[in-house]
């Protein structure tokens, strides 16, 4: 693939529009996770219907391009795909409990648990800044759990473990996308997905009504553009400067949410999710500025 000249507002345009296709399959989940559409789909049936679609339309891509595929490292991918689709699925069942807007904004501590576990995995070095936005980002995290209010919300709690899982998935695509072309990363991701995706429904599939059949396969194709439009907009910018606006995804959720199902986030919602971006701002701005430095440059 020939590389792209710096362009930075049309990165920009790429990781918006990404962002609200993201958010737009979190909606489409909510609702196949509720009654708005026909009988609530369990969230193994949904993640199922996520995979069987995007792959499909990226299947439908490769025979278009017929991309060069290289040696994968089977192994690596399998790891990637196993906790992808753990984090998708468990994201899925949380959008059916809480706000679209706190699983969103709880979901954003993926860069943080991805930042925690590459000190053992890939022997990262980690200053004082990038464990302080980690912090920040966690005290907002323990804010949307609400641990004051008696309870804890379920919803909250998957929300957290997608954001565990999909960290880790991180990790993986970090070891991947130095070896490996990034389309072949997303097919071979999909298709594996896919398997996985399907040796665990047979358990729990029901009929989906054909309302239900057209949001799975919006949810697919969605999630297909967004990652393409993901990988666009990383190609035409510096990471410091496009990453932050995948936060962006937050306010599509929170609008779609109101738009959709009239939800409107209260004081907590607000500033938990608030506190989450700051801190996953300022941890992506160093890890940008952190990859520009030559290599022996000092650390924070």
């Amino acid at each position: 693939m020939t590389p792209h000249a710096p362009n930075p507002p049309v990165a920009v345009a790429f990781m918006l529009t990404a962002t609200a296709f993201v958010a737009a399959t979190t909606v489409l989940a909510k609702m196949l996770g509720t009654d708005v559409l026909g009988p609530p789909l369990h969230p193994l049936q949904i993640s199922h219907g996520r995979f069987l679609f995007a792959f499909s339309a990226f299947v439908t891509l490769a025979a278009i391009l017929r991309p060069k595929i290289t040696a994968p490292g089977l192994r690596l991918h399998a790891a990637r795909s196993f906790f992808g689709w753990s984090g998708v699925t468990l994201m899925f069942a949380a959008v059916a409990f809480i706000p679209l807007g706190d699983a969103t904004a709880i979901s954003f501590l993926n860069p943080v648990v991805a930042m925690l576990l590459a000190i053992p995995l890939l022997r990262e070095r980690v200053g004082p800044v990038r464990f302080g936005a980690a912090a920040i980002a966690f005290i907002g995290a323990m804010v949307l759990l609400r641990p004051g209010s008696g309870t804890i919300q379920p919803g909250a709690v998957l929300a957290l473990g997608a954001a565990v899982l999909m960290g880790t998935e991180v990790v993986c695509i970090k070891r991947l996308s130095g070896r490996e072309p990034a389309f072949q990363i997303l097919l071979i991701n999909n298709a594996m997905g896919l398997a996985i995706a399907t040796c665990a429904v047979v358990w729990v599939w029901g009929p989906p009504t054909p309302a239900q059949w057209a949001a799975m396969a919006a949810l697919g194709g969605l999630m297909a553009c967004a990652q393409t439009m993901f990988i666009q907009a990383m190609a035409r910018g510096d990471a410091s400067f496009v990453a932050p606006f995948s936060y962006a995804t937050l306010l599509f959720a929170t609008l779609y949410d109101f738009g959709v199902f009239s939800v409107v986030p209260d004081a907590v919602s607000w500033l938990g999710a608030g506190i989450i971006v700051c801190g996953g701002i300022i941890l992506a701005v160093r890890d940008g500025r952190k990859r520009a430095k030559p290599v022996t440059a000092a650390r924070l």
